[in-house]
């Protein structure tokens, strides 16, 4: 299988889709796989821009709307993760994952997936410490602290992670894990971002969930993006370990490293994107304590996945491993009226896929509980197996820095 991989997108999938082609036809190949390290911009209409977090002048529609219209279909499957520069409002949507486009599918906010028998997980977001141990508070309309930290790794979705036991071939993150840069030449990347440099030397640089989970899962191969350049290093997992090949890549640019081929051993396809019964079992174990206010939480769990797992299975046998198909849940931007601002609510909308994988998992739906209804509901109906405290925090609205990343204008062809 050949699986190209593309740092952050930026919302410009017309230009990666046809670096792609050009690239097939000049080596003689065929891609199987796009993978998307975060940025990705699913931008359905103008009203999403307003849950975009850029500067107003870098809130563009791009092209994401017309592989979500259905004008165009995306070349080749897609997978991808979020980063900071999200329609959050949309990828709230599909929380657990799902198609937001037909053929391009998101992880999640994080998620395993089975593409073939390639077993791909993801995080998405970047690491805020103020944040890590918060509930999923944010609901659009989003205020001007809400539209950040709603993008931020939570230690709920860490954990679920953590408890992957199975082998993950690939895994994606938007930033890099703490510590990367010490297995990979940070000299040369000091010298070409040189304001990394008392970040990498304070071992400050990067994401410590994203860390905690490249020693726990010790994938073949983890790719990140977020810092807007090319960097790769060797991890080696203890003496005579398994090893994990790590790459950052850049974003899409004319003259710049934001896509990489990379071709691993698999099934003979044809390949399609399927739901993890692994995944799936976790979901349905640690649904119940599902955070959903803006609480500190501290969460631990001993079950076992086993039980889960035989009973997702044999929901999967007799349903079938297919994600539930796409669904349109607003209207798209319309190119021959683009002053169009038309959206039926400002509000959470309930995805249909999302609605459907939780009935199947037998599941209540929480995405639009609010702050302290959500609470009352959530722990006088489903109560926790897993011994969660939880402790408010009052004032806690400290900004530790801007999440706007280095953004430019998109170049003109």
């Amino acid at each position: 299988m050949k699986i190209a991989v593309e740092g952050c997108m930026h919302g410009d999938l017309d230009t990666v889709y046809a670096t792609i082609k050009r690239l097939e036809e000049s080596e003689n190949t065929k891609i199987d796989l796009l993978l998307c390290c975060g940025d990705f911009q699913a931008v359905r209409n103008k009203k999403d821009l307003q849950s975009l977090n850029v500067p107003p002048k870098f809130r563009h529609m791009n092209s994401f709307w017309k592989y979500y219209s259905g004008e165009v279909t995306a070349p080749y499957p897609t997978i991808f993760i979020g980063g900071n520069h999200e329609a959050s409002n949309y990828m709230w949507e599909l929380y657990y994952g799902g198609w937001a486009a037909p053929n391009i599918f998101f992880l999640g906010f994080a998620g395993v997936i089975k593409f073939g028998n390639i077993r791909i997980g993801g995080l998405s977001g970047i690491y805020k410490s103020r944040d890590y141990k918060l509930g999923h508070y944010e609901r659009p309309p989003y205020d001007d602290r809400s539209i950040r930290s709603v993008y931020h790794v939570r230690q709920y979705d860490v954990l679920k992670l953590m408890h992957v036991e199975e082998p993950i071939d690939i895994f994606l993150s938007h930033d890099w894990p703490l510590g990367i840069t010490e297995y990979g030449n940070w000299e040369k990347l000091v010298r070409q971002k040189p304001f990394f440099k008392e970040e990498v030397q304070m071992r400050t640089l990067g994401s410590k969930p994203a860390a905690e989970l490249l020693k726990k899962l010790k994938p073949p191969y983890w790719f990140s993006a977020h810092l807007h350049c090319r960097f790769p290093a060797i991890i080696q997992h203890g003496e005579n370990g398994p090893v994990t090949r790590f790459l950052a890549l850049d974003k899409c640019l004319p003259g710049r490293k934001f896509l990489q081929i990379l071709e691993i051993e698999s099934d003979p396809g044809p390949y399609e994107v399927r739901y993890d019964e692994e995944w799936l079992a976790i979901t349905r174990k640690f649904n119940n304590i599902f955070p959903l206010f803006r609480n500190s939480v501290q969460l631990g769990s001993d079950l076992d996945n086993q039980d889960y797992l035989f009973w997702v299975r044999s929901k999967l046998n007799a349903r079938g491993t297919k994600p539930f198909d796409f669904s349109q849940t607003v209207p798209s931007f319309d190119s021959s009226n683009p002053c169009s601002t038309h959206s039926p609510s400002a509000g959470h909308i309930r995805n249909p896929q999302t609605e459907s994988l939780l009935q199947l998992l037998e599941l209540p739906y929480l995405l639009d509980m609010t702050n302290e209804a959500g609470r009352q509901k959530q722990f006088t109906e489903f109560s926790s197996p897993l011994g969660l405290s939880q402790n408010y925090l009052e004032g806690d609205d400290v900004d530790e820095g801007d999440d706007v990343d280095e953004l430019e204008e998109p170049s003109t062809p």
